[in-house]
């Protein structure tokens, strides 16, 4: 069977407001169409094949509910100074000691990068203008299997 994530529903308050904002990131407008409670706003990140997807009643979830959103970047340090160059507030870089995924509120965040830089562990997080939470996080050499 194949299957592809192709796009995700992000809940926002206002759609022109988002829609300004991602692609003031440089992120691609695939399709704004319709008007009012039908308007949908598709837009994708650089290099990416998943898209995010915004409307007025696309989705029930509250605006900004959303959090532990990746962006996989190949230098994170490279991509938090671009977005801070965009106007977006974002953390510095850290890691979570002893390795994993950052939590959500927060805990167990060390700062810096991870240690030997290793791939997948080092992040720096931000939240649209909604609050919706995303995280950088740093891969330079995948796990097998997995592609670019």
């Amino acid at each position: 069977m194949d299957m592809r994530l192709e796009f995700i529903v992000l809940p926002v308050a206002d759609v022109s407001r988002a829609k300004a904002f991602y692609t003031s990131l440089g992120w691609r407008e695939d399709a704004d169409i319709g008007e009012g409670d039908a308007r949908v706003v598709q837009l994708t990140p650089p290099r990416s094949d998943c898209s995010i997807m915004l409307g007025p009643s696309l989705t029930s979830a509250a605006p900004g509910s959303l959090d532990g959103l990746y962006l996989v970047v190949n230098d994170v340090e490279a991509a938090r100074t671009e977005l801070i160059g965009h106007g977006v507030d974002v953390s510095e870089v850290f890691h979570v000691a002893g390795g994993g995924l950052p939590l959500a509120n927060g805990q167990k965040r060390t700062p810096g990068l991870a240690p030997k830089r290793a791939s997948y562990f080092s992040f720096a997080s931000f939240n649209d203008p909604d609050g919706n939470g995303w995280y950088l996080q740093e891969v330079t050499t995948r796990l097998p299997g997995r592609l670019w």
